[in-house]
């Protein structure tokens, strides 16, 4: 109540005739100023790939090798020289003529170059795979050179490659005949990212703003009232984004290209949610009030207490991301729930301002007036006018369906929902970073050529660290014994500590496959097992598997130990919220319980679409992407709904709130969910299969809780539940037994 005291007070200022632009002023002024001393967030996106945590495995590992084992060569860039009949004395003079120029004409930030250039070619041919179509040939960089310095320096390489053969070996198509070279490792996949989301992030905004353009016009027919809540996105975008860039800059956050592409989405979707759930209720309103000010007044009194608890709800759901460990889920939670507060703050401050300004000109031509207003038109204009219709036909038919059927809703949405969400445990996942990449990327195709000419263990060797404690340890035997090990390297001590021993395990099949990472446990406890036999304390804590294979093994730990954390904490802060703004612990129970069953039954249906349509595997970062937005967005529409049904049931039986709370709803949530969805699906259109997939699974359930759960299922429980649906924070009055109580309006 205090809320909607507030509220309405504080409309009644901005509807005012000059306060109204007063706060588009101040908006304006606030834009330009951030604009101006603040960069935008652009500027100071992160490009490091390193997700993982200091102290994982892995990294303490690559830590160790650097220290005791480096030699100080850099960062690798692998030129994937290929060649399908096989390659020929000149391409390896290629090579060689290359190599001698790199040693006399270094490219920017060139560390250092292997000597291919005095090699006999002899000695080359025997580098080059066993079927001599392939071969790899390294040039290092500074660890500490930019992106921007990295790709300049490989465009200079292309053109020296260029001047010498007289082709663009970079550009020609694998299937096509003579030499091909591709620029792959860290250094090239590095690069082609970068241009992935630089040459994706237009398309996405674009694709984003049409997309809500069409089907705001579509949903409500009115040009105008679709360039509103675009307005009001685009003003708080242009808070946001410097705001970010500030924090950014401070390095009080980090933030990722990634990050900005969904949070573009998020701001556009859930922004214009927000934006509708207003705009719904003020031409209720103008249906009723003829004051225009009067009616946006009250449909922000209705609405706004809703508007900001879907958005303090969403904003707490995205940042509880900042409690993983995983890089790639801490760097979504500040600046997602940041674009939620800002944007929930927009709709009930500058989008009355716009909305008093336009007043009911902006449903032209359908526009809403009260009855008697249009029997003025009718006599002024001598001819009918065509009455808006308060409710649509689907809106009251679902409100009666659910009401009187409750039962078979709830049996048959049970059926459809559990079906879907039994699929869950059969998918698979994916964690490597160049599977979420296009296949056609340059990167991954020299990787896929190693791939496919190269022995399998040769691609990423697993690197074995153990610190012996000055006892006599040899693990080469140890690690041949394994089935999964094809070959173990002699130890290598390190260079400041000679305890410490380095073992390079190549395994027998692909080391990026699922079988393959599992083989990291078991290598780690056999090593330990044989520490504690030589006589090494603490044996656990004197072992690291470092390599390609590791990352994907700490990944997948690491991201399910977030996952088991962060999801129990998002459903009580959710749980929270829910109680203390519908007083009720039954409305929350139930409506969690929804919530989640609506996410397994999305993971479940994306799975089959990603699965039959797209990939063999689903990325492992999906399950707790979608659930963290499915779960704070689809609280949106709870809140929504259950607040409407709620503030009916003081003055009707329950039923008929339930039913008219429904009509009253359906329709908005409709649309917003359809805005919703599409912007998610809009991430169709980027070049990383790990946002195409989030894009999919989080679009369908979207869709499945605007048109299944929300109208249907929650609404058909809370009609079961009866007067015990919002125990304890509603007393319901005794249900009228008269039959005529049976009419809906």
């Amino acid at each position: 109540m205090e809320m909607n005291h507030f509220l309405k007070n504080y409309t009644s200022y901005v509807a005012g005739s000059k306060t109204r632009w007063l706060t588009l002023i101040v908006w304006m002024v606030l834009i330009g100023l951030v604009s101006v001393i603040w960069p935008a967030v652009n500027e100071h996106e992160t490009n490091t790939s390193n997700l993982l945590p200091e102290d994982a495995m892995s990294v303490v590992a690559d830590q160790i090798i650097e220290e005791q084992f480096s030699d100080d060569v850099g960062i690798p860039l692998l030129l994937v020289w290929y060649q399908e009949s096989g390659l020929t004395e000149e391409n390896f003079q290629l090579i060689q003529s290359l190599y001698m120029d790199l040693e006399v004409n270094p490219l920017q930030e060139q560390s250092m170059v292997p000597p291919f250039g005095q090699l006999p070619i002899d000695v080359l041919r025997n580098a080059a795979s066993e079927d001599e179509k392939a071969i790899t040939t390294p040039v290092f960089f500074n660890r500490d050179a930019s992106v921007d310095e990295l790709k300049e320096a490989l465009s200079v390489l292309e053109e020296k490659v260029g001047s010498l053969t007289g082709t663009e070996l970079l550009h020609i198509d694998l299937a096509e005949e003579g030499l091909h070279l591709r620029f792959s490792g860290p250094v090239g996949i590095s690069i082609d990212a970068t241009e992935l989301f630089s040459q994706a992030d237009f398309t996405l905004l674009i694709a984003t703003v049409l997309l809500v353009l069409i089907l705001l016009i579509l949903l409500y027919r009115s040009p105008i009232l679709a360039i509103v809540p675009l307005i009001g996105v685009g003003f708080a975008f242009g808070i946001i984004s410097p705001l970010l860039g500030f924090l950014a800059r401070e390095g009080w956050i980090v933030v990722d290209a990634q990050a900005i592409s969904i949070m573009t989405v998020l701001l556009f979707g859930a922004g214009t949610d927000y934006c509708l759930f207003l705009i719904s209720r003020y031409r209720d309103e103008l249906q009723l009030e003829e004051n225009k000010y009067k009616a946006l007044q009250l449909a922000l009194a209705n609405s706004g207490g809703a508007i900001m608890m879907s958005g303090l709800t969403t904003m707490i759901g995205l940042l509880s991301l900042g409690l993983a460990n995983y890089a790639s889920y801490d760097r979504f939670a500040v600046p997602f729930s940041l674009a939620i507060l800002v944007m929930a703050i927009a709709v009930v401050t500058l989008l009355p301002s716009l909305l008093a300004l336009i007043g009911r000109v902006a449903f032209f031509p359908f526009i809403p007036r009260t009855e008697r207003m249009i029997v003025e038109l009718e006599k002024k204009k001598g001819k009918p006018v065509r009455k808006p219709k308060m409710r649509s036909a689907f809106s009251k038919m679902t409100g009666r369906l659910v009401t009187e059927k409750p039962w078979r809703i709830i049996i048959v949405t049970m059926i459809l929902l559990v079906s879907l969400a039994a699929v869950v445990p059969r998918i698979e996942y994916s964690y490597g970073l160049l599977d979420s990449f296009p296949e056609d990327m340059p990167s991954r195709e020299g990787f896929s050529i190693i791939a496919e000419h190269y022995p399998a263990g040769e691609i990423a060797p697993i690197q074995v660290l153990v610190d012996t404690k000055g006892n006599e340890v040899d693990l080469q035997d140890t690690l041949l014994a394994l089935e999964a090990v094809e070959n173990v390297s002699e130890p290598v001590l390190g260079e400041k500590n000679k305890e410490i021993q380095k073992y390079e395990v190549k395994v027998q099949m692909d080391p990026y496959s699922s079988q393959a990472i599992e083989e990291i446990p078991l290598i780690k406890q056999v090593v330990e097992d044989a520490l504690n036999g030589a006589g090494v304390n603490r044996a656990s804590e004197n072992v690291w598997i470092g390599g390609e294979t590791a990352e994907l093994y700490d990944t997948k730990v690491i991201t399910n130990a977030d996952q088991n954390r962060i999801i129990p904490v998002i459903l009580i802060i959710m749980a929270i919220l829910l109680v203390i703004y519908l007083r009720s612990v039954v409305a929350m129970a139930y409506l969690l319980f929804t919530v989640v069953l609506s996410f397994f039954s999305a993971l479940g249906l994306g799975w089959l679409i990603i699965h039959y349509g797209l990939a063999p595997a689903m990325q492992g970062l999906i399950p707790l992407y979608t659930f963290v937005f499915l779960v704070a967005l689809g609280g949106d529409y709870n809140i929504f709904m259950i607040s409407s049904i709620w503030k009916k049931s003081k003055t009707m039986p329950y039923k008929k709130a339930i039913a008219t709370g429904v009509e009253g709803t359906s329709s908005v949530i409709s649309s917003a969910g359809l805005i919703l969805a599409g912007t998610f699906a809009v991430l169709a259109v980027m070049p990383i299969q790990v946002l195409v997939q989030f894009g999919i699974v989080t679009a369908v359930g979207i869709l499945m809780d605007t048109f299944i759960v929300r109208p249907l299922l929650v609404p058909a429980i809370t009609t079961v539940l009866g007067k015990y649906a919002f125990w304890p924070g509603v007393l319901w009055k005794k249900e009228k037994k008269d039959s005529k109580s049976k009419e809906y309006s």
